[in-house]
This record gives C-alpha cells, sequence and structure tokens, in this order.
C-alpha cells in the first residue's frame, strides 16, 4: 500500500472525532485512540467487510479487546459507512445511545462485547476457530466460500490479564494462522507506567507460544511499516500474529505519553491545540472533511458491498455443484435447525436403569453430534470425566500434527477453564449458525465466572456441561463440592441453569440449550447414579418446573433439583405411610420456570400450602419459591457420597423429618405463595 495526505487527513479526522465524543460526553478514553488511530485506519483500509451487511458471513473480523479505546471503534464504523451516524457519535456513553462506553455484541459492526480485559483477545481465537472450521468443512477447489482473518487490537491490560495468557497459548498450539494481534505498546496503564508492575518480555513470550512476533517501532505516523506488518502477518498460515506496535498514548496532547490522559477527557486548551496542530478548525468538532468520506467509500464500502456480491454468485454456484453441503450451509447461514432435529433425545421410563446425569448427557451429545453439523464441542482436560467426546468425534487440531483436522468439532482445551468460556464466546459470536459447549466440574466454571457473564450479557447461547455437581462428587472434598456456584449462576441475568434430576429432563436441557437463541445454559450434572423417574417427559420438564408426583389436597410441596427429587419422592411415600400428603415438584431450571405465565407456576407451586425447598446446596436464592429451605450452607465434606449425604442428612428421613417440621410451624397459617410478588 502506499499512503499520501489524504491518509494522513483520514488519521487526523480519526483521532479528533474520538477526542471530541470523550469531550462531549465528559467521561472516556482519549489516550489510546490518539495512538492507536493510524493503526485503525491503516488496517480498516485493508479489511474485507461489507458495511451495509454487517452480518456477511465472509467479512474479516475486527476485536478491540482493549474496550477503552471505544471511541476509535465508533469513529472508524461511522468513516467507513456503517450505521453509526454523527449524531449517535455525539450521544456518546448516554443512556440509550448506539455508543455505549464498550463495545457491544448487537451493535452493527461490533463482533464480540469487550470491556472486561483480556475477553476480546480470547473471543478472537474463538472466532478464529469457527472460521478454520467452517472452512475445512465446506470449502472445496475452486470455492473459498470462507477465508477471512480475524484482527485484534490489545493493549498491555489484556496482555497482564491471564485469561490471554490461557487463549494465547491454546491459539500457538492450534497454529491459527488467520488470527492476527496489533499490541498497542504504549506502556501506560491507569496506575502509571508499566515499569511498576509489567516489565516482562512480552515478544519471548509469545514467541514461547508459537506466535509469529513482528514489530513497528513508530505506530504514531509509519503507516507503510503498519501495513507491511499486516500484510506479512497474512503470509503467516500456521502461526498466529503479534504485531509489537510502539505508539505514544495521547499523542499530539500536551500531557502525551501520561497516564493522565488515558481515561479522563482532555483539557478544552489541549483539545484547541490539538485541533490546529493537525490543521483543523478549533472551535469546531464532530468535523469529517468530504475527501476523507469519499475515500473510505471508494476503497472500504464499495469495495465491500462488491466482494459479498460476488461471494453470493460463489455460493449459488456451490449449492448447484455441491447440492448436499450446499444446503446444508444455507441452513447454517439462515439459523435454522435441521427439521425433526429433536427427535433424536432419548426418553426414558422407570423400567431404564438408574444412571448418572452426567452419562445420560453422553447419550445425547452422541447423539445431537450426529444430527447437527453445527455442534462444536470440548473440555477442560476432564473429557473422561465430563464424557462429553461423541463415540466418533474428530478432535479440531492442525492437519500437521496428525492428532486430528480443522474439520473436527472436539476442542481439547487443556486446563484453561476461563479461556474456554471465552472463546466458546468467540465461536459462537461467528454466525454460521454454531452450536458450542464444552464441559468442565462444576465448581470450576466458576474460574470462568468472567466469561460466563459476557455469554449471557451478550446472548452467545453457548452450553456449559458442568458436571460433578454437589456433595455427590465424594472422595474429592469440598475443594470439588459446589455450594454457592448454582447460585451465583442463577442470579445471572439471561442465564439457563439447569440441574436435571433423570434422562428425560437432561434430555429437555439439551433441548433447551440448543433451541435457544440469545441465552447461554449451565447444565449441571451428577457423578452418581440417578433413578429414572415416573411422571417425568421432555415436554414437562420443558417448562423449567412441573409437578412430578402430585395427590388431592396436599398437606405439603416438596420441591427440589437434581438429585434430591428422587430423594424427595422416597420421602413422600415415607410420608403417605404416616397420613400425610405431599406433592413433589421437580424445578429444574429457574430461569424457564420463571418465564411461564404465573397461572401455571401456581398450578405447581399454590396458595394455601406450605411449600419446602430440598437442594444440596445453599439455600441461599430459594426463598422466591418456598417456604422453608431444606439446603446446605457450609462447605461440604470428604467421604464416600453415601456417607455425605448421610452425614449432612440428605436422605429420604432428614427430607421426611424437616417436612413434618415445616407442616406443624405453617399449620393454621394462611398462606400464599412465594410466586406471588406486588411487581
Amino acid at each position: 500500500m502506499s499512503f499520501g495526505d489524504i491518509d494522513r487527513l483520514a488519521v487526523s479526522t480519526i483521532r479528533l472525532l474520538a477526542v471530541d465524543q470523550v469531550s462531549k460526553a465528559n467521561s472516556g478514553h482519549p489516550g489510546a485512540p490518539l495512538g492507536l488511530a493510524p493503526a485503525a485506519h491503516v488496517l480498516f483500509s485493508q479489511m474485507r467487510m461489507n458495511p451495509k451487511n454487517p452480518d456477511w458471513i465472509n467479512r474479516d473480523r475486527f476485536v478491540l479487546s482493549n474496550g477503552h479505546s471505544v471511541a476509535l471503534l465508533y469513529s472508524m464504523l461511522h468513516l467507513t459507512g456503517y450505521d453509526f451516524s454523527i449524531d449517535d457519535l455525539k450521544s456518546f456513553r448516554q443512556l440509550g445511545s448506539k455508543c455505549p462506553g464498550h463495545p457491544e455484541f448487537e451493535l452493527p459492526g461490533v463482533e464480540v462485547t469487550t470491556g472486561p480485559l483480556g475477553q476480546g483477545i480470547t473471543n478472537a481465537v474463538g472466532l478464529a476457530i469457527a472460521q478454520a472450521n467452517l472452512a475445512s468443512t465446506y470449502n472445496k477447489p475452486g470455492f473459498t466460500l470462507s477465508d477471512n482473518y480475524t484482527y485484534v487490537f490489545l493493549g498491555d491490560g489484556c496482555l497482564e490479564e491471564g485469561i490471554s495468557s490461557e487463549a494465547s497459548s491454546l491459539a500457538g498450539h492450534l497454529q491459527l494462522g488467520n488470527l492476527i494481534c496489533i499490541y498497542d505498546d504504549n506502556s501506560i496503564t491507569i496506575d502509571g507506567h508499566t515499569e511498576v508492575s509489567f516489565d516482562e518480555d512480552v515478544a519471548k513470550r509469545y514467541e514461547a507460544y508459537g506466535w509469529e512476533v513482528l514489530y513497528v517501532e513508530d505506530g504514531n505516523t509509519d503507516l507503510d511499516a503498519i501495513a507491511n506488518a499486516i500484510a506479512q502477518g497474512k503470509k503467516s498460515h500456521n502461526k498466529p500474529t503479534l504485531i509489537k506496535m510502539k505508539t505514544t498514548i495521547g499523542f499530539g496532547s500536551l500531557n502525551a505519553g501520561d497516564h493522565s490522559v488515558h481515561g479522563s477527557p482532555l483539557k478544552a486548551d489541549d483539545v484547541k491545540q490539538l485541533k490546529t496542530k493537525f490543521g483543523f478548525n478549533p472551535d469546531k468538532s464532530f468535523v469529517v472533511p468530504q475527501e476523507v468520506y469519499d475515500f473510505y467509500q471508494a476503497k472500504i464500502l464499495n469495495p465491500g458491498v462488491e466482494a459479498e456480491k460476488k461471494w453470493n454468485q460463489l455460493f449459488e454456484q456451490y449449492q448447484q455443484k455441491f447440492p448436499e453441503e450446499g444446503a446444508e450451509l444455507k441452513r447454517r447461514l439462515e439459523g435454522k435447525l435441521p427439521a425433526g432435529w429433536e427427535k433424536s433425545l432419548p426418553t426414558y421410563t422407570p423400567a431404564d436403569s438408574a444412571v448418572a446425569t452426567r452419562k445420560l448427557s453422553e447419550m445425547v451429545l452422541d447423539k445431537l453430534c450426529a444430527e447437527l453439523p453445527e455442534l462444536m464441542g470440548g473440555s477442560a482436560d476432564l473429557t473422561p470425566s465430563n464424557l462429553t467426546r461423541a463415540k466418533n468425534a474428530e478432535d479440531f487440531q492442525p492437519p500437521s500434527t496428525k492428532l486430528g483436522s480443522y474439520a473436527g468439532r472436539y476442542i481439547r482445551y487443556g486446563i484453561r477453564e476461563h479461556a474456554m468460556g471465552a472463546i466458546m464466546n468467540g465461536i459462537s459470536a461467528y454466525g454460521a449458525h454454531y452450536k458450542v459447549y464444552s464441559g468442565t466440574f462444576l465448581n470450576f466454571v466458576s474460574y470462568a465466572a468472567g466469561a460466563v457473564r459476557l455469554s449471557a450479557l451478550s446472548g452467545h447461547p453457548v452450553i456449559w456441561v458442568a458436571t460433578h455437581d454437589s456433595i455427590g462428587v465424594g472422595e474429592d472434598g469440598p475443594t470439588h463440592e459446589p455450594i454457592e456456584t448454582l447460585a451465583h449462576f442463577r442470579a445471572l441475568p439471561n442465564m439457563h441453569v439447569w440441574r436435571p434430576a433423570d434422562g428425560n429432563e437432561t434430555s429437555a436441557a439439551y433441548k433447551a440449550a440448543i433451541e435457544s437463541t440469545s441465552t447461554p445454559s449451565i447444565i449441571a450434572l451428577t457423578r452418581q447414579n440417578l433413578p429414572q423417574l415416573e411422571g417425568s417427559s421432555i415436554e414437562k420438564a420443558s417448562k423449567g418446573g412441573y409437578v412430578l408426583k402430585d395427590v388431592a389436597n396436599p398437606d405439603i410441596v416438596i420441591v427440589a433439583t437434581g438429585s434430591e427429587v428422587s430423594i424427595s419422592v422416597e420421602a413422600s411415600n415415607i410420608l403417605a405411610d404416616k397420613g400425610i400428603k405431599a406433592r413433589v415438584v421437580s424445578l429444574p431450571d429457574e430461569f424457564t420456570f420463571d418465564h411461564q405465565s404465573e397461572e401455571y407456576k401456581l398450578s405447581v407451586l399454590p396458595d394455601g400450602v406450605p411449600i419446602m425447598s430440598v437442594e444440596v446446596l445453599t439455600s441461599f436464592g430459594w426463598k422466591k419459591y418456598a417456604h422453608q429451605t431444606f439446603g446446605l450452607n457450609r462447605f461440604g465434606a470428604s467421604g464416600k457420597a453415601p456417607e455425605v449425604f448421610k452425614y449432612f442428612d440428605f436422605v429420604p428421613e432428614g427430607v421426611v423429618s424437616r417436612a413434618e417440621k415445616t407442616i406443624t410451624f405453617y399449620k393454621g397459617k394462611d398462606l400464599i405463595s412465594p410466586i406471588r410478588t406486588a411487581f
């Protein structure tokens, strides 16, 4: 690429648009955009994208991992023709604005939600994995349907977060040559110069990960060096690339190079001198010369529209020559599931054997992986325990390793739970209807809490296969026994948290998870065997909660989840022998149940009868469904699972004793179901 006056004018325009956004909002980060504007201009000028269709599947992806540079991103999206107007930029950080304080997934041109440092680079690894898999699955000689790159801007903060180390290590192992990261090496974080906390040799670290490391010594002005580094990175087909680019934070500001320019608006006199320095009117804001608009239209918008047009023509020819693969990919691009896929879900009766729900999950995954080519799975080095690998699965591995291929749909994440969660988000965000699941112990999903939260916030319908769900873990003891974990994740907005009690409920959990388009799922599964229950079904469980065992005019309602449902059924039989009538309710997923009508919820958990919850986890949160709670509000213990359950009295007799006390306590009281609320 060759650069001239129009490029320098465009860079100045980007810088000042970012500064004006922050100044008008009196909030934000002007420093990084001033340093990164040249790289943004060079990169966007050679990316393949169609701003008029931000969802085109073969567009290059751009991830702003250091989300504090978001004013830079909004400037670029406006200039290159995305649906961001000058008025949108003027509303930066205002309530209801199209320009929130950090990038959010639902905005046009924004690939993933970033802000928490390290998440973006890790999402980008997922985007690169998805592209490699799609290309290996559908590309044919003469028909290259997928060959896009994923580009990332990241800074010192991203590189300090442990999740980026996990993800970068895996990316190097997987030889993701379609991933190019530009490291904004400005030596500044919020606390000051990086010398106070971060002085490692980043380049050597990434070389050790198996990355190609390139250098740009002057990222402030040397457009040619930036372009050459990107071009060189694209030639590296079996290594991801890190471009270590030296910049000056707040370039051009009176406080350039100082941490004070990182997270506070520039003072008015500084803004004026900056605009004068860059050849703009110091008294005007949000100015874009027409020749800059014209440049980006000719360089990005028009070629992008034409590139998608040619791709669409190629895909039409592909469907004619490869009708089976073409129809499958067309279905995926339309976001549809195969007709009748749900018929593959196993169903059970009480005559079937008692089986651990982690094993039942494996049986479901065996069926679904054969039915759904978009289903991509993995585990954090716990495959034999999570039972997440389908019988005929192929590993996603670089072909050169002979361990699998990029067409493989099972990812060996290693012991990297946090990265696994954010990589799943990236795979889900890629498009092509990817349905992605991965496994670990339920207690270790907590390692990935930051990524799980962003799944819910962004609406990525990823699936966590979370085995070893309680004190039923047994001998591994309290370090591995979840207590607070489900309460934490149930508290997240927009999160399915399933704890199935048998095979039908396990199938229902997967049915909901696969059909979900915007809500992630955590499916908590047992290590120990559970019986197949009388009265359960996929249809009933799909409501999130239902009456499993009913009686006329019950004296008490016992509501339970997972392994405690069968214990509660046994307790109800003992109570019946004593002349006490107990309804048993299974509540495998609160989120789904909460979205049922009030009429239905009250038919399950009615007025006028005491309701007692039974769950071998913290009782926190159960007051929204039950008057009385039987839970475990301490850490667990080490021992054989049946002994540990008995030690904590989670046996039928323990449930009976507490049910009797609950009935006595509430006798004669006018009870209203906790389901009823004032608003």
